[in-house]
């Protein structure tokens, strides 16, 4: 089962300083990097690490791509370029467990699982930060859907069956889960992906959440992902 890794990145220099050996670094087939127009050296440093790889990041190959900045275009555009027989969305700023490939594939011998993703933590070890990453867990587990902070991965056929992801600018992860809860089982790994905290960091704890929850429950009661969009900034 060959796996390729899609990466959007936008301005994502500092983090690929690490996220990007790690990932080579796990045994996967390919790693696309998709980039909607990065103007601080994220192109250069991804360059860097294809000259200078270290024989130990394996046979994955590196591959980078350019197209508009939006994540659920460049996430497609990715896809489009990607050879392998499944698919796995990675943020810049998140690290997969080191088994991750073996527990992907483990998840998708199961023919009736479509799709899945990990749990989640972040990088700050505080009471508040491990409180949050357990209910974002919970609430997956709960409802199904998954976020593209939890790595979402699933067969490059059934994604191109549902013709990728909406061409929305917000909100395209839980859209893409609405409609493959649909066809089958989603696979919640407990095994653990550690992500950035640097959004609930900056722009504080209480904050974050009430914006986030708000943002998706007015998504549920039908409003406008490009409406929504307007009250969400990207934080690097």
């Amino acid at each position: 089962m060959t796996i390729t890794v899609v990466m959007p990145v936008l301005n994502e220099a500092q983090a690929l300083a690490v996220t990007l050996p790690h990932t080579l670094s796990l045994g996967f087939d390919e790693l696309i990097l998709v980039d909607g127009g990065s103007t601080d050296g994220t192109i250069e440093r991804a360059q860097a690490a294809v000259a200078t790889r270290s024989p130990h990041h394996g046979p994955c190959s590196l591959t980078i791509i350019e197209a508009l900045a939006g994540r659920a275009g460049q996430l497609n555009a990715g896809a489009a370029a990607a050879q392998g027989k499944v698919l796995l969305f990675l943020h810049a700023d998140t690290l997969l467990p080191s088994d991750a490939r073996r527990e992907i594939t483990k998840a998708l011998a199961d023919p009736s699982v479509v799709a899945g993703r990990f749990d989640v933590r972040f990088d700050r070890d505080t009471l508040l930060s491990r409180t949050i990453a357990r209910m974002m867990n919970l609430r997956s587990r709960w409802t199904g859907m998954m976020t593209g902070d939890q790595a979402l991965f699933l067969r490059s056929e059934t994604f191109r069956s549902l013709g990728g992801f909406a061409a929305i600018p917000l909100m395209e992860d839980l859209e893409l889960s609405r409609r493959l809860k649909h066809m089958g089982k989603v696979a919640s790994l407990r095994a653990q992906v550690v992500t950035s905290y640097r959004r609930w960091a900056h722009c504080g704890p209480i904050r974050t959440i009430v914006r986030m929850w708000g943002l998706r429950l007015l998504y549920w009661l039908g409003v406008s992902p490009h409406r929504l969009a307007r009250y969400y900034r990207p934080v690097r």
